[in-house]
């Protein structure tokens, strides 16, 4: 991928830079992505024996900023996410998924970490300028950089082998995506195209990262 690694860092990989505490300033395209979101619309296809299954689903969406985060010298300011799916009325979690929205300003790159309970795990990335309002990831499978893995079940049945998210950031705050998983299925003649969709509305603000909240404690204390 363009711009990462050694043609953006040079020969040095040990000197860390100085980040700035305050991660919701510095979160470039994912800043309107931050906070407590919430979306009745969601829509998923996903496989079975017969073709295509089709629901809707409510989605609750939490995304949380952390920390500044280095690797030597690279920097990342991201957001800590949850999100937990019922199909509407029902209480039995239909989909639950964690991980990080992460910026890295010197590369204009956005990464996506995902993790599910159904023992999966991948690793998108894709630019972006800070001030993009769509946002394109991907991974693919066997990739060493932005790679997907699965448990061998998974990998054997569903094998997925290419992952693809779009968000779109609205004007009003809200903001949506739609995310593919092509999978390899044993007797399917063409891959499978699970796609999801939803659109979110804030419903609660984001909770500063701890050492913004300690620099804003400190500046309210009497000296």
């Amino acid at each position: 991928m363009a711009g990462f690694g050694r043609d953006v860092y040079g020969d040095d990989i040990y000197t860390e830079p100085d980040a700035d505490p305050d991660t919701l300033a510095n979160l470039g395209p994912l800043a309107p992505m931050a906070g407590v979101f919430e979306g009745t619309s969601g829509s998923d296809e996903h496989p079975e024996s017969y073709g295509t299954g089709r629901d809707g689903f409510v989605e609750r969406y939490e995304l949380q900023p952390i920390d500044p985060q280095t690797n030597g010298p690279q920097l990342f300011y991201g957001l800590r996410y949850h999100i937990h799916i019922v199909k509407p009325g029902e209480v039995e979690t239909f989909h639950d998924q964690v991980g990080y929205w992460l910026w890295e300003p010197s590369a204009n790159l956005v990464i996506l970490t995902l993790a599910i309970p159904r023992a999966q795990v991948l690793l998108a990335g894709g630019h972006a300028e800070p001030d993009a309002t769509e946002l394109e990831l991907t991974a693919e499978l066997g990739s060493e950089r932005f790679g997907i893995l699965s448990n061998p079940f998974l990998d054997r049945a569903f094998r997925t082998v290419s992952y693809r998210i779009h968000v779109t950031i609205d004007h009003d705050g809200s903001w949506s995506y739609e995310e593919e998983g092509v999978m390899e299925i044993p007797g399917a003649d063409e891959p499978f195209h699970h796609i999801d969709r939803n659109s979110l509305r804030r419903v609660a603000p984001p909770t500063p990262n701890p050492l913004a909240a300690a620099d804003a404690s400190a500046a309210h204390r009497p000296s």
